[in-house]
């Protein structure tokens, strides 16, 4: 699979640096939190029974016949300038789709020697500010020096594959290309749609074969386009993360639960001293 980049007017990195980890902007009295893999709540989601998710991964999209993938591909070629599909002799065919890549939380990838920073910058198209490195040891033994990047914000990237190639081989080349380390469970690919001026997102089972959806909606971009995306399931699959994300979510939350007695103390605090003050008005 072959990934090749187009670039966008627009792409923006983050101001922000952190493991993975964010919470909430404004102010919520539940006090809900986000980590880089679900959310927290007060009255969790239940989980989908073992029978549901297996059925959401084996669900897919149906196969066309052979006369219908030869029409369907006449006639999407009739539509585009270039870069069309082509049908082989054992009735699969490959072609290009667009993938957005719209991750709002920095990814982990190798790390590299000051020498050579910019140059990785420049091979994950992302920012390198501020993410302390941190070491892991490998399975052959060696010790991998890992840091974090933020990937641009919306950029798009193309893709040859086939159409038998899955959502989740989709998901393992785009990784690949930019060298990110993380867990594949980490995130999702979504199909977006436009309707009634609303897009609407789903997300792919990893069984579903994305250029056979492309073949079947066309190549306008408003009835069908791909977005890969963090997971963010009902569930929190710890495993998914390395020790030093663990250990920074731990040093945040202790941050932030200090912040939030502090901001709670100084809420009664003022209360209490306008109470005192109304009751020295009522004083005889």
């Amino acid at each position: 699979m072959t990934v090749n980049t187009v670039p966008t007017p627009s792409m923006t990195s983050s101001n922000s640096m952190s493991s993975g980890y964010c919470s909430l902007d404004d102010e919520s009295e539940d006090f809900t939190f986000f980590t880089a893999k679900t959310s927290f709540f007060r009255k969790p989601k239940q989980a989908p029974k073992q029978n549901e998710a297996k059925e959401e991964e084996e669900q897919g999209t149906k196969d066309l016949s052979e006369e219908e993938v030869h029409s369907r591909i006449e006639e999407y070629n009739a539509q585009v300038s270039g870069n069309g599909m082509k049908l082989a002799s054992d009735g699969s065919y490959t072609g290009f789709i667009k993938v957005h890549l719209r991750l709002s939380r920095p990814v982990t990838v190798p790390a590299v020697e000051a020498g050579g920073s910019e140059g990785a910058s420049r091979q994950t198209g992302g920012s390198s500010r501020a993410p302390p490195e941190d070491q892991e040891a490998t399975d052959c033994g060696h010790t991998e020096k890992r840091t974090s990047f933020y990937l641009p914000c919306d950029c798009v990237k193309q893709i040859h594959i086939s159409s038998l190639t899955t959502t989740r081989e989709v998901i393992q080349g785009l990784l690949k290309k930019f060298m990110v380390l993380d867990n594949p469970r980490k995130f999702a690919l979504y199909r977006q749609t436009h309707r009634d001026g609303q897009d609407l997102f789903q997300k792919l089972p990893l069984s579903e074969r994305p250029l056979l959806l492309r073949l079947i909606a066309g190549p306008d971009a408003e009835q069908l386009s791909f977005v890969l995306k963090e997971n963010e399931t009902g569930e929190v699959e710890w495993h998914a993360f390395s020790v030093p994300e663990l250990q920074n979510f731990l040093v945040i939350l202790e941050k932030e639960e200090a912040e939030r007695v502090r901001a709670v103390e100084q809420k009664y605090a003022v209360y209490r001293q306008k109470l005192e003050q109304a009751l020295q008005q009522h004083d005889p």
